[in-house]
This record gives structure tokens, sequence and C-alpha cells, in this order.
């Protein structure tokens, strides 16, 4: 029997360079030997990928909070079922673009749902299951909103007509971003065995560097 992998997520505001770091670490971990499995928040699976195009079309503008917190753990519990779930059981390394503190800080926060809703939905719909890691990329919530949105404006214009964008949350205002980012912040005081804050300031070769010295030291890969 293989022995139970590991799971790591990142978060943090769009536009810090998630998805950026987390291809770069996935390389480095396959070189050192292990599986990974890359994936991602709302989606990684055919049904997670519908609900995600539901949940960041600007046109669904009208969507409730508590919808959308439902719809986001949907996606969830399929994705722990269908694909992180079996990873670990198999060894593999997870490494996932947003997980259940990303639905705290932007539901919980920034739609001023609460903490306590989340956190018992996690537990049942998700088992409580918790990452080994989190890191958590820190950078400045105005400029990190603003890259979002020159991405997320290149994506929808390269995109063919009728197409869904992403754009729902990058329309989103300062206040929200900022209970956004203040709630990552009160997480990550909370479970601080867990949540790594990454200053991801500097370049993306040196905020590379620090994740990689980051997972060798907590997790040993």
């Amino acid at each position: 029997m293989s022995r139970r992998g590991k799971f790591i997520t990142f978060e943090g505001l769009d536009g810090t360079g998630k998805s950026t770091q987390m291809r770069k670490l996935a390389a480095v971990v396959r070189a050192a030997g292990h599986k990974v499995v890359e994936t991602r928040e709302p989606g990684g699976t055919l049904t997670g990928e519908k609900i995600r195009k539901v949940l960041l079309d600007s046109g669904t503008a009208g969507l409730s909070p508590l919808a959308e917190m439902a719809l986001m753990f949907a996606s969830r519990a399929q994705h722990i079922a269908e694909v992180i779930e079996p990873a670990l059981a198999q060894g593999s390394i997870v490494l996932c673009d947003r997980f259940t503190d990303s639905t705290e800080a932007y539901q919980g926060s920034g739609r001023r749902l609460g903490s306590q809703a989340v956190r018992e939905l996690h537990r049942v719909l998700c088992g409580n299951l918790q990452p080994d890691l989190t890191i958590l990329l820190d950078s400045d919530a105005a400029a990190s909103v603003s890259r979002a949105r020159r991405r997320n404006k290149r994506n929808s214009k390269a995109a063919s007509r009728g197409h869904s964008d992403e754009n729902r949350f990058e329309q989103e205002t300062r206040a929200f971003f900022t209970r956004v980012y203040e709630g990552y912040l009160a997480i990550a005081a909370r479970e601080h065995g867990r949540v790594a804050v990454v200053d991801a300031r500097g370049t993306p070769g040196q905020t590379h560097q620090k994740i990689v010295e980051l997972v060798r030291r907590k997790l040993k890969l």
C-alpha cells in the first residue's frame, strides 16, 4: 500500500501569481521524483468546471451570496471525491489553486456570510479535509486586482464571441477586496501551523525560491 500523499493549496487574491507559482512548484516536485496532480477550484472536474462558468461569468452578477457559497461547495465536494482523495490515496502530491480558505475569505468575509457557516459546510460536505500546507501569497491588494482585471480582459478578447468570461469577482469594489484580504490574514493567524504567508511582492523567481524552501522545510519534499 502506498503512503498517503500530501495536499498543498495556494491562496490569495487574484493577480498574486498563484497559478504561476503552482506550476513552478509542480516542476520542482516532479523533478524530485514525486507524482504530482495539479488542479484548481472552483473546477477540477467536468461538473466543477461547469459550476465555475456560472460562478465566475460576469453575466451571473445577480447570483445571491448564499447561492454562490453553495455552488462553491458543490464543486468542492465533487472535486474531493473525484480527484483529490483518490490522488492522495495513491501517494500523489496534490497542488490545488484555491480551496476552502478562498470560500471563507471571499464569501465569509467579502460577502459577509461569516466564517462559522463556511467551516461548518466544510465539515459536513468535505469531511473536514485539511491541506497539509497552505501557501498564502501576500501582495498589494489594489495592484493584484488590477493585474487580474487586465489578464481577464485579455482572455475575454481572445475567446470567441459567446464564450463566458471570468470577470465577475474582479468587478467588485475595493472595499470588498479589502475584506477578502483581511479575511485571509485572519485565517493565517488562526491556522498558523498550516497556513504560511509568503511575500509575493518580489519577482516571480524570488517568490518561487521562498516557496521551494518553505515546502522543503515543512513537508520534507
